[in-house]
């Protein structure tokens, strides 16, 4: 990839890092030299996640965190610290999906918190715990640090029968802008990467309608589904020194489908 995307020397922390699009950023990540933190509940898929990281070279670690549980956060900070010495950037990708299409009406209390608890409560936690470390180190004379979180299109479209799921990522969104502005002094940029419809253990569910399929496959420009693999370049270049000027944006990995 050249010295432009030559990631060695960095340290990525990546939650949710064990599976679906977590994992393909990863993989790219420990492709270009980066050494890899994956935080996730199984540990497990965490173990092999860092087998599949360590092919590539690189060091790698996993660790079992609930990112909804703030005391296991910062815990897991710490210890990824110890390991590491130091996180670059954190692309924070946990997340839950709502359980089954019901309408906003059925949606219980408890459902609610369980999915912000995780999607917005849980990239709190995370980017607190990261920022303070990333300060620190630029009051030391080291600036820089990357924060990149999973939104989604249900942030910026109608997203009928799944309105906490959407609620928790256009929160992201309004974090990242704010986020961006607060933190360039100390060279942090934060950025909200937006899938489309992407095929991951998380979306099987509904990708087993062979009625949705046909009907939102039909508006996809690039006639096909989305992969894990399709995010490890965004990851690459906003791991990079070349997204250095690049900050407070939501980009959407979609193959044209909200154009469309």
């Amino acid at each position: 990839m050249g010295k432009t995307f030559d990631l060695s020397g960095k340290v990525a922390l990546v939650t949710g890092g064990n599976g679906g699009i977590g994992l393909g950023m990863a993989e790219a990540m420990a492709e270009a030299g980066a050494s890899i933190a994956i935080w996730g509940t199984n540990a497990d898929k965490n173990a092999a996640a860092v087998e599949k990281l360590r092919a590539h070279g690189v060091e790698a670690e996993g660790f079992v965190c609930n990112v909804a549980d703030r005391a296991d956060v910062e815990a897991k900070m710490a210890a990824t610290l110890d390991r590491f010495g130091r996180v670059d950037g954190c692309f924070a990708n946990a997340g839950v999906s709502g359980r089954g299409a019901r309408s906003f009406l059925d949606i219980e209390p408890e459902e609610w918190r369980r999915v912000l608890s995780v999607n917005l409560d849980g990239v709190y936690h995370t980017y607190q715990a990261v920022l303070r470390h990333m300060v620190a180190r630029a009051e030391a004379g080291d600036p820089g640090g990357r924060l990149a979180c999973v939104s989604s299109l249900a942030s910026v479209s109608g997203a009928a029968r799944n309105e906490h799921y959407a609620a928790s990522k256009g929160a992201l969104n309004a974090m990242t802008y704010a986020l961006a502005v607060e933190f360039a002094r100390y060279g942090v940029t934060a950025n909200a990467i937006l899938p489309g419809w992407i095929e991951t253990e998380m979306t099987e569910q509904t990708f087993s309608n062979d009625k949705f399929k046909q009907a939102a496959g039909s508006r996809i420009p690039v006639r096909r589904w989305g992969a894990p693999a399709d995010f490890g370049g965004i990851a690459v270049y906003l791991m990079s020194d070349a997204s250095a000027y690049h900050t407070g944006q939501l980009l959407q990995i979609d193959g044209g489908y909200w154009r469309f």
